[in-house]
């Protein structure tokens, strides 16, 4: 038997995983790393930091699934989106990579726009000029850092940085290239007209495939590492939401997912090319050649509660080790003591500013309500409410778009929870449903990889062949509307509070 390893770069660590030709995980290693964040609203993370976990979670993998590795076809990298990652002549990192959730560009945003046209660019790219994006972070560095920009021969995402110290390839794919802000996105590839506009130079970017398409093979020092053969083919992989559609089957038109994750994000297929005149939601290639995606965004989605747990749930964590489990375990369990609306408490979960709708990274997270009742679940449940209805607002965009699913598949960390998958079936009122496996992005690059190795005809014939749906959770009528003018009060919170995150932005 054949089998195909996937490797997920995320934000919090990287877990790598590998799998038979059924799709089902033989063995799987994680390693996590930090965040730096100098300055408010600055999240920065060391490349060489996502390159050692790598090796290190495959060498795991490798040596402890019993697995031959000359069986291993091949591999497939998902990664984080965005990040910038500069490198001088030589293929030396130049500066820690400045990651998706970083917020330091609203300037070079503004310069984007007036230089370009935001109608232009959206024509090109398919989007506004954000901060979190890859382009806008270039320019910082060229505008505030210049003897680095000076130096700077290669530009990479996270992934293809891995990728790079593992094969050699200056190399990307659509898909995450979509996320740069420096692509075609209809034409899918470098759009030479904007970086001209821009005085860059498209020499410093990698070639752009297909995600299924190969890219290279393990070279022998990496292979050395690792365990791996130097047979082993590389392709594309995918970012993080392309290759967690994948690994959840959201493959064709009518599919959608949603993803809580570090981020947190509602994804819809598309084969047509579909844009949001006003930008409030992302269109991206996708992982299937020649189509597209839709998704709205919630910056801090699973990292609203990990900042809880980090910061407000000592007892917990230390509890959960004694007992053996996750914390997070002993937290859905507090919250679902309190009730829907946590007690008359909201949470807006604004940590890094917010994409969608609202396009501002100067607004910042909040409770409100809090009055001396309320205990620690009260908030644990306002958070992960919060983030749900937030989850709510980018469902409503693509709704308005005319792209309306009517049954949804939840993945990421918060969607192995029954309590948060049941809060989304109640606001989205629809069927809400997770996969058999868990492996979302990790098992979407690993598809990529069985296609690109002619292990399957197709992305879709191999989705079909290797996923399999399982848990349906109903939404529950008492709780939809008892949901209902609770999301109707979050969602004044941001316009409300926008005069007062822009005062607070210039103190």
């Amino acid at each position: 038997m054949k089998y195909i390893l996937g490797v997920d770069l995320g934000t919090s660590g990287t877990k790598t995983v590998l799998f038979d030709s059924d799709g089902n995980a033989v063995a799987s290693a994680t390693v996590e790393y930090p965040m730096y964040q100098p300055q408010n609203g600055w999240a920065e993370q060391d490349p060489e930091d996502w390159y050692r976990a790598c090796v290190e979670t495959i060498r795991q993998v490798v040596s402890g699934s019993g697995v031959d590795a000359g069986d291993i076809a091949g591999m497939g990298i998902s990664g984080q989106m965005h990040g910038l990652v500069m490198l001088d002549e030589e293929g030396k990192v130049l500066r820690r990579s400045i990651i998706w959730c970083d917020q330091r560009t609203a300037k070079e945003c503004e310069e984007i726009t007036e230089t370009v046209g935001r109608e232009r660019l959206i024509e090109i790219t398919a989007n506004p000029a954000l901060p979190g994006f890859t382009l806008s972070k270039l320019l910082w560095v060229r505008n505030h850092e210049p003897e680095v920009f000076a130096r700077c021969c290669h530009v990479l995402l996270p992934k293809d940085y891995v990728r790079y110290r593992l094969t050699g390839d200056f190399a990307t794919e659509v898909s995450d290239a979509s996320g740069m802000q420096m692509l075609d996105v209809p034409r899918r590839q470098w759009s030479r007209e904007l970086m001209e506009t821009l005085g860059l130079d498209t020499g410093i970017l990698g070639k752009v495939y297909e995600s299924c398409e190969v890219t290279g093979h393990i070279h022998e020092e990496a292979a050395a590492l690792t365990g791996l053969r130097t047979s082993t083919l590389v392709v594309g992989g995918a970012g993080d939401n392309a290759a967690a559609a994948v690994g959840t089957g959201v493959v064709v038109d009518g599919k959608a997912f949603t993803t809580i994750g570090t981020s947190g994000v509602v994804f819809a297929h598309t084969s047509g090319l579909a844009i949001d005149p006003r930008g409030r939601v992302h269109t991206f290639c996708c992982a299937v050649p020649g189509e597209w995606h839709v998704m709205g965004v919630t910056q801090a989605a699973g990292l609203s509660l990990k900042w809880f747990r980090d910061n407000f749930c000592g007892a917990e964590k230390e509890t959960a080790a004694q007992m053996g489990v996750d914390p997070y375990e002993l937290m859905n369990q507090e919250a679902a003591l309190s009730p829907i609306g946590s007690n008359r408490l909201l949470y807006a979960p604004y940590l890094m500013g917010e994409r969608t709708p609202h396009l501002d990274s100067n607004c910042r997270g909040m409770f409100l309500g809090l009055s001396a009742m309320h205990t620690r679940r009260d908030l644990l449940r306002a958070v992960m409410e919060g983030v749900t209805f937030s989850l709510e607002d980018c469902l409503r965009v693509l709704q308005e778009m005319g792209v309306s699913p009517d049954r949804m598949l939840a993945c990421g960390g918060g969607g192995r929870s029954p309590l948060w998958r049941q809060m989304l079936a109640d606001v989205f009122n629809m069927p809400v449903a997770t996969t058999v496996s868990t492996e979302g992005p990790a098992l979407g690059v690993a598809i990529l990889a069985g296609v690109g190795c002619g292990l399957y005809r197709s992305v879709p014939s191999a989705c079909e062949h290797m996923i399999r749906e399982k848990q349906v959770q109903m939404p529950v009528e008492e709780n939809v509307r008892a949901y209902r003018p609770v999301y109707e009060v979050y969602r004044q919170l941001y316009q409300a509070n926008r005069a007062v995150f822009d005062q607070l932005s210039r103190l």
